[in-house]
């Protein structure tokens, strides 16, 4: 232990406490390095004031640059001083001049000032070559205009030699590019390299000029004695080649100085002017700045694009200076490509060149970014491409973008467009945000339960005024449908308003539906001014105060609105069952609706509308009775889209007299919804199926329950409570065309499901499949309405996608192709009530611009021909091809539509695509089309909030959803919209926002769509077939008429027919030959003939039918049940957004409604008094489904 001890050595000095109170720790071995030591010389020091510094550089520079100029004025002065005299030639006066001697000293201080600091520059620059700085122009010209001065100290004598100061312009040229190089490296902001070539342009043609004019003047003290002004003169002329010829030089020597300026005019000018004309060229490809001046006293937003093309142009500027307060307003576009042809063209046209402003550059630069003013900019718009191959590489452009702009200006509104929903979350400080494909299966889901309902979107979120088809149209349903297309969201506070300030203190549903009475708008929304949360339809419960937003449908926003009273407009003499009898009045102005509806006159509303300003509750009509909707007179036959019946008759009296359809009126202020028996956890719309009904919600409870979704395929979708099963299905039960050891069955027929099936086409299982199935199982939709869902995809899903649908009943997937009838019939096609077709990824490419759709639409026309009774939604990737949907060859109502759709084109028109039949009928549906809803939403910013609550996107706490219903032989005696306005109110309160109509139309019949018979030509000594053969009682899918006996001699083609003929009588020749020779029936030609004949007579129509029965017999499937002979070709649908109240409800159509959330009115259905009447309360049973 005592040798381990020895072994210790002491500790160094430094850490010993006795050597640091001793001072002894200051001895170290460190040493300290110095940096930059090279920079203290002097020499450095001098580098840095006169080379290396910018601002003392620029410094130096501009006092050369004066010094230079100073000279050159210094001589200027000479000349005009000094006066040769006349005669004859005197070549002394050309070397010696007449000089001042006060203007000697200054020019000799001038000359020793530029050469001591010309000296200093050239120790400074020196590298260890001499000759590199001495043989350098500007060292040259500066030694011959300082250097004889300076002789001229020592040699008096010399002090009036002539000294071509003159020639201090080059090096004022010299020193003016240095300047403007430093300035820009000072001031850290860089002009564009037009703005340097044009000064060096311009200073070049300058010196040239004054170096003529001064060397023709001196020259010339020998011969003419010009003046400085007579030079000017010459040298004018004789540049611009004009060569009057008045002044000329005299002497061989300023003759021969002519001659040499011209050639240098001749070989420096067209070089600086080829520099000037490419700059120029590259200027326009990337377009310039947009000036600080103009960004400080004028309005732009920038447009953030990586590929422009033309119908995003358009689309943009129609949709964004469609409003009038933007008017004033500039578009810039940074766009990192150069400016197609399409759109250079476009931006040439007077309309758009003073108001667009194309800039080439790119967003993640500063430098582009501060060429577009962005910090100036009232917003920044940043769309993604979503022609690009990999969408998912595009919304990371998007994103980089965002943060770059966000960097660069905070302050500046962004609106971003994405397309995956999973990368949504990443630009969540946006102040706007529209995720494409969240939106685009959202609304085609809605579609399948409420028909139309894209079309319903597309028309609310586009500006329109409702002059699309001016009167070029000559049928009724264009003027009606375009007339209600100009329909649009606005808002007002309800204290500032003349539609709403008089219902303050009443309840929702009661000033919506007077005011659609009163004034003709629909009152859908409201929010708090305390809360940021727009609130759809928040129910009769929601008492309407007067700090309320109020967010309303109509053609145009109250500010624009004239109101005149006193207005009345009959409709009732008109038949047909639309608004064709309230027309050229109803929709020019707000207030063409009369203030005392002819509701009132009918003698059939419990209500008293005489004086319709009056605020207080309605009164009863004495005349009439008051019933309310019970459940014991509802129709087991009637149906509703996401909802049970309400619209039912009111019981009926013992006497005919006593049975008087009466609407119970809408009340000021409803306590709440007395109810007991409401209960969330129940499914109230299973009570009315009787004991097959309980077994089957009893079946249902067992797996079925109301919650919150637990896994979500991405970060940011909103929370949504819907149907679940109690335990997730595993994933080898979700492929319904295979069995496993869970379920034996291997086809949709062998589920035995009792509703029709929804079938999506997709590539792939995106994340965004996700929001198509959320709607469709939304809590509010009966179980017994829900439809089977199958996802029809090329690939297998992968796991995180079968985790996120697994808790979902009645959720499906099979791999195969649309394009494929096998595939088609796996998933049960025809077991089918809708398709829906999404637009391939990987299609949306295409060498040729609109091909990308090709595939899509002739895949689609085959579903048509194949399964005419099908519904199918259809997404493309160019609206422009829409016309394609259901294209019919030589058909004269399509011709007419394409060329009104031309004129609208011409015109200018947001929608020149809306009278199209599949689009006003919701069939197909364009992503490209909700771009204008981000467009939108710079002026109203709660378009997309509206929007995504309609959709099913967000919800709510209190905020309604959108639903439909159908109208049923029950429910015509409410006659008209107003009344089924007041009766939802009354009832249900539910808030009616439009029409889905459904005609018959007498299309002309199109020769390519017409299915043959033969016996119609054949002689009427044959035998005709029985009825059920005869193809004229089928359709194609996509014909639009009913064929009849009658039109086949007319419509059906020559062609066809007289081929048919002539092989008809072939075979009967070749029949009767060989029947005579072997005399017998049955023998082997005439089965051959009779085979033959039945070839013939078969239809299309029959010959599609046959082929998929083959198809489902070789895959094992039942044909039992197929029926392709349906058909819907001969029927038109278009949407009416907020008709009139006097408009006329018809069979079948669909009313679209904003029902209140039922689970806002559970709290008050417990509080709710007993007191109020039965006519009064709402039927809960009926309006919501829990």
């Amino acid at each position: 232990m005592v040798e381990l001890e020895k072994e210790v050595l002491p500790l160094p000095p430094r850490y010993r406490f006795r050597d640091l109170l001793l001072g002894d720790w200051q001895t170290d071995d460190r040493v300290q390095v110095e940096f930059y030591v090279n920079e203290n010389t002097f020499k450095e020091r001098l580098k840095l004031f006169f080379i290396k510094n910018q601002r003392s550089s620029l410094r130096v520079r501009m006092f050369n640059f004066a010094l230079k100029v100073l000279s050159c004025l210094l001589y200027i002065v000479r000349v005009l001083l000094d006066n040769p005299q006349d005669g004859s030639q005197d070549w002394k006066l050309i070397i010696w001049v007449d000089r001042p001697l006060s203007l000697w000293a200054l020019q000799v201080l001038v000359a020793f000032i530029s050469f001591s600091e010309t000296m200093l520059l050239v120790y400074l620059s020196y590298k260890g070559n001499v000759w590199e700085q001495v043989l350098r122009v500007p060292f040259i010209l500066e030694m011959i205009s300082a250097i004889p001065f300076m002789i001229t100290v020592i040699l008096p004598s010399f002090r009036n030699l002539f000294i071509p100061v003159f020639l201090n312009c080059w090096l004022a040229k010299h020193a003016l590019e240095n300047m403007i190089n430093d300035l820009h490296r000072a001031i850290q902001r860089t002009h564009s390299a037009m703005f340097n070539q044009v000064v060096i342009l311009i200073s070049t043609l300058v010196c040239l000029m004054f170096t003529c004019i001064c060397g023709i003047q001196h020259l010339e003290r020998a011969g003419n004695n010009l003046t400085l002004f007579d030079s000017l003169y010459f040298c004018v002329v004789t540049f611009s080649t004009v060569g009057f010829g008045d002044v000329t030089p005299k002497i061989w020597p300023s003759q021969l100085l002519v001659v040499i300026m011209i050639f240098v005019a001749l070989i420096v000018l067209p070089i600086q002017f080829e520099q000037l004309a490419f700059l120029w060229m590259e200027r326009q490809k990337s377009g310039g700045n947009y000036s600080r001046y103009r960004a400080q006293t004028e309005k732009h937003v920038v447009l953030c694009v990586s590929c422009l093309k033309i119908d995003l142009l358009m689309d943009f500027l129609n949709e964004f200076f469609a409003h009038p307060r933007l008017q004033d307003y500039y578009v810039v576009i940074l766009c990192p490509a150069e400016m197609d042809v399409q759109v250079r063209r476009v931006l040439h046209v007077p309309l758009w060149a003073q108001r667009v402003i194309y800039l080439q550059g790119s967003a993640l630069k500063d430098q582009d970014l501060m060429r577009a003013k962005m910090d100036d900019a009232e917003a920044c718009f940043i769309l993604s491409n979503r022609f690009e191959v990999d969408r998912i590489a595009a919304d990371h452009q998007t994103i980089l973008r965002a943060w770059a702009v966000k960097d660069f200006a905070p302050n500046c509104p962004l609106y971003v467009q994405i397309l995956k929903p999973e990368n949504k979350f990443h630009v969540k400080f946006a102040d706007h945000v529209v995720c494409e494909e969240e939106f685009k299966y959202a609304m085609l889901a809605l579609n399948c339960v409420c028909p139309g309902t894209s079309t319903l979107i597309t028309l609310l979120i586009h500006s329109s005024r409702g002059q699309e088809g001016g009167g070029c149209s000559a049928d009724q349903w264009h003027r009606t449908y375009r007339r209600c297309s100009a329909n649009e969201v606005h808002h007002i506070r309800l204290e500032e308003s003349k539609f709403f300030g008089e219902y303050q203190g009443k309840s929702f549903t009661f000033a919506s539906f007077h005011a659609h009475k009163k004034y003709g708008v629909c009152l859908i929304g409201v929010r708090r001014l305390e809360t940021t949360n727009i609130l759809l339809n928040p129910g009769p419960c929601h008492i309407m105060g007067a700090s309320d937003t109020c967010f309303y449908i109509n053609i145009s926003k109250e500010e624009n609105s004239a109101f005149v009273r006193g207005r009345r407009e009959p409709s009732w003499g008109t038949t047909g069952g639309n608004t064709r009898g309230v027309h050229q009045s109803i929709y020019h102005g707000l207030t063409r609706l009369p203030v005392h509806s002819i509701i009132a006159s009918m003698g059939t509303v419990a209500i008293d509308l005489q004086d319709s300003s009056d605020s207080s509750p309605e009164g009863q009509d004495p005349g009439s009775t008051v019933l309310s909707s019970g459940r014991g007179s509802r129709s087991s036959s009637r149906t509703e889209m996401g909802g049970a019946n309400t619209l039912a008759l009111p019981a009926m009296g013992e006497s005919a007299e006593e049975r008087r359809h009466s609407i119970a009126p809408v009340l000021e202020l409803v306590d709440g919804v007395n109810n007991p028996t409401f209960d969330l956890l129940a499914d109230q719309s299973e009570d009315e199926g009787g004991d097959e009904g309980k077994e089957d919600r009893d079946e249902s409870a067992l797996w079925w329950v109301k919650g919150y979704p637990l896994n979500s395929p991405y970060i940011g979708s909103s929370p949504a409570l819907c149907h679940l099963l109690q335990e997730k299905m595993p994933f080898c039960c979700l492929r319904m065309d295979k069995a496993c050891h869970h379920t034996l069955f291997e086809d949709a027929r062998s589920y035995g499901f009792k509703n029709k099936l929804i079938i999506v086409s997709a590539e792939s299982a995106g994340n965004g499949l996700y929001n198509f199935i959320v709607p469709l199982r939304a809590y509010y939709r009966p179980r017994k309405e829900l439809n089977p869902i199958v996802l029809l995809l090329e690939s297998i899903p992968e796991a995180d996608f079968l985790e996120a649908i697994c808790w979902f009943p009645m959720v499906f997937y099979t791999v195969g192709s649309i394009d494929n009838l096998d595939s088609l019939l796996r998933c049960g096609v025809t077991f089918a009530d809708t398709m829906v077709v999404v637009d391939k990824e990987s299609s949306m490419i295409a060498e040729e611009d609109y091909m990308a759709d090709a595939k899509t639409i002739v895949n689609v026309q085959t579903l048509f021909r194949l399964f005419p009774a099908l519904s199918i939604i259809t997404e493309l990737t160019h609206p422009a091809n829409m016309r394609f949907m259901q294209f019919k060859v030589k058909d004269h109502y399509s011709l007419a539509l394409s060329k009104l759709e031309k004129k609208e084109r011409e015109k200018g028109s947001n929608l020149v695509f809306m009278f199209r039949l599949p689009f006003s009928a919701g069939k197909v549906f364009s992503v490209s089309m909700l771009d204008t809803l981000l467009y939108q939403s710079f002026v109203k910013d709660y378009m997309i909030s509206i929007t995504r609550l309609l959709l099913g996107l967000d919800s709510m706490p209190g905020s309604g959803f959108l639903c439909a219903m159908k109208i049923t032989e029950d429910d015509l005696w409410i006659r008209t919209y107003g009344r089924l306005y007041q009766k939802l109110c009354s009832s249900t309160g539910d808030i009616p926002i439009g029409i889905y109509r459904t005609e018959a139309h007498k299309l002309p019949v199109s020769e390519s769509q017409v299915s043959i018979t033969v016996e119609d030509y054949e002689d009427t000594r044959e035998p005709r077939e029985p009825l059920l053969s005869r193809t004229s009682a089928h359709r194609n899918s996509t014909s639009s008429e009913p064929i009849s006996t009658s039109s086949h001699s007319s419509d059906h083609p020559l062609l066809r027919r007289k081929s048919m003929q002539w092989a008809r009588r072939l075979s009967r020749k070749g029949g009767r030959g060989s029947s005579g020779a072997k005399g017998g029936p049955g023998s082997a030609a005439e089965r051959i003939n009779q085979q033959r004949l039945t070839l013939f007579r078969r239809s299309e129509r029959q010959e599609l039918n046959a082929l998929v029965k083959t198809r489902m017999k070789h895959l094992g499937l039942s044909p039992t049940g197929f029926n392709g002979m349906t058909d819907q070709g001969n029927r038109l649908s278009y949407i009416l957004i907020n008709p009139s109240p006097d408009t006329r409800l018809e069979l079948h159509d669909v009313v679209y409604l904003i029902r209140p959330d039922p689970l806002s009115l559970v709290p008050s259905s417990r509080k709710c008094s007993a007191g109020i009447s039965e006519s009064h309360r709402f039927d809960t049973q009926d309006s919501t489904h829990l």
